[in-house]
C-alpha cells in the first residue's frame, strides 16, 4: 500500500504544477492541457478506490491512521478536480462572449435614404446578454470558492480529528499502564493484609496462651 500511496500522492502534486499552467497557455494548446490534467485525476481517483481496498485490509493499529491518509488524498484531488471545472466554465464563457462581439463587429450597417440605421435593439439585447454572462462568472467563481473553503475547512477537521485519534491512543496507552499498576499494587496489598490478619491472629494466640 506504502508504494501506490507514495506514486499517488506524487501525482496528486504533479497536477498542482499543471493547474498553474492552464492560465498562461494559449488557445491552441489549453485544451490539451486540460486533458492531460483530467487524465490524470481520472488515474488518481482510479488509484484511491484501490488504496481505499488496501487500507480495510491494514492490521488494526495502523487501519485508522491509513484510512485517513487515504481520505486526505480524495480531498485535495477533489479540490484539483473543482478547480480544474471551474477554469473550464471561465473560459467557455470568455470565449462565448468573443465569438458575441465578433458576430456584432461583422454585421453590416443597413441604410436608409443615404443614412445610417444602427440596430440599437440588438446591441442593447446583446450588452444585456453580456452582463448576464458575467454575473453567471461570478456566481460560479462564488461557488467554486465557498466548495474550496468547505474542502479546506474539511481538511483542517481532518488533521483534528486525527490528531485527537493519537491523543486518544496515547491516553488508552497511559491509561492501560496506571491500570497495570493499580492492579499490581491491590495484589501486593492483599498479601500485605492477609500477613497483618495472620501475624495479629498469632499475637491474640499467645496472649491467651500467656494468660492462662
Amino acid at each position: 500500500m506504502e508504494g501506490l500511496y507514495q506514486q499517488t500522492n506524487k501525482q496528486v502534486h504533479e497536477v498542482q504544477s499543471y493547474m498553474g499552467r492552464l492560465e498562461t497557455s494559449d488557445k491552441e494548446s489549453v485544451h490539451l492541457v486540460e486533458n492531460e490534467i483530467q487524465a490524470r485525476i481520472d488515474n488518481i481517483f482510479s488509484n484511491l478506490e484501490r488504496l481505499e481496498i488496501l487500507s480495510s485490509k491494514e492490521p488494526p493499529n495502523k487501519r485508522q491512521n491509513a484510512k485517513l491518509r487515504v481520505d486526505q488524498l480524495k480531498y485535495d484531488v477533489q479540490h484539483l478536480q473543482t478547480a480544474l471545472r471551474n477554469f473550464q466554465q471561465r473560459r467557455y464563457l470568455r470565449e462565448q462572449q468573443e465569438r458575441q462581439r465578433e458576430e456584432l463587429l461583422a454585421r453590416t450597417f443597413t441604410t436608409n435614404d443615404s443614412d445610417t440605421t444602427i440596430p440599437i435593439d440588438e446591441t442593447l439585447q446583446f450588452n444585456e446578454h453580456l452582463q448576464s454572462a458575467h454575473r453567471g462568472m461570478d456566481e460560479l467563481i462564488g461557488s467554486g470558492t465557498n466548495i474550496l473553503q468547505g474542502l479546506r475547512d474539511q481538511r483542517v477537521t481532518l488533521k483534528g480529528t486525527h490528531k485527537k485519534i493519537l491523543d486518544v491512543a496515547n491516553m488508552l496507552g497511559l491509561s492501560n499502564t496506571v491500570m497495570r499498576l493499580i492492579e499490581k499494587r491491590a495484589f501486593q496489598d492483599k498479601f500485605l493484609m492477609l500477613g497483618g490478619m495472620a501475624v495479629t491472629c498469632l499475637i491474640m494466640f499467645l496472649v491467651v496462651q500467656y494468660l492462662t
